[in-house]
């Protein structure tokens, strides 16, 4: 998965860093999980999640974008306000490693190199691929053998970015991932310990945080030549 995940990136870069008009930069925030165990509060920030960015602005509107995030995502029903799950006393940790490719869509025109089109909000849809934990099989009551699975997510967000200082800029970013899996928090029909919840019901995570990108080309973001 890691070689997967850093050869993608590398061809990805590389096709659109021919473009001139780019941006590249870091991300950091928080992330957390809905699902079967723990509070079912959407946003509710409680892991450090990390990444890299890069955009290709094809115009003031539209930026194709790919980023690649780590976090853990844990959750415990000690902090549940449902009564059936605080009783029940359950709690995970897992580890999250995601691909994500996507269409940035601005609200307003956005252009670094024209003071009046330096910020904006904008809408954010992506298709990603994340790697994590899953059990495999129960060597002894409660003890469990584990094994790394790749899946699929649909995300989807909205942000709000705007210029901090001569070609960096900077954006507050929310991203819900729903995901085609309920086994993120350890769930298993096939082990009697680990058949929890619902099972119509699949898991979510969301990424909350904050971007700081550097913008480079000709132009540095996206303007039309004189």
């Amino acid at each position: 998965m890691k070689k997967f995940v850093l050869f993608t990136a590398i061809v990805f870069i590389t096709m659109t860093s021919k473009a001139q008009i780019n941006e590249v930069g870091l991300f950091v925030g928080g992330s957390n999980y809905i699902g079967d165990i723990g509070p079912e509060y959407y946003i509710n920030p409680n892991n450090i999640m990390g990444g890299v960015i890069y955009k290709w602005n094809l115009n003031p509107r539209i930026a194709l974008r790919g980023t690649f995030t780590l976090t853990n995502v844990s959750s415990d029903d000690a902090d549940a306000t449902n009564i059936a799950r605080y009783n029940r006393g359950m709690r995970f940790t897992n580890s999250i490693k995601e691909l994500a490719l996507g269409v940035e869509f601005n609200y307003f025109e956005y252009n670094l190199d024209d003071y009046r089109k330096t910020h904006t909000p904008y809408l954010l849809v992506e298709f990603a691929a994340f790697n994590y934990n899953v059990v495999s099989r129960e060597t002894a009551p409660y003890q469990y053998e584990y094994e790394s699975k790749t899946a699929y997510a649909i995300p989807f967000g909205i942000g709000y970015k705007t210029k901090l200082v001569y070609d960096f800029a900077i954006a507050l970013e929310i991203r819900a991932r729903y995901t085609f899996e309920d086994d993120i928090d350890y769930n298993n029909n096939e082990i009697n310990s680990l058949r929890f919840g619902n099972p119509d019901s699949n898991d979510w995570y969301i990424l909350t945080g904050i971007s700081l990108v550097y913008s480079f080309g000709r132009p540095p973001c996206y303007a039309n030549p004189n």
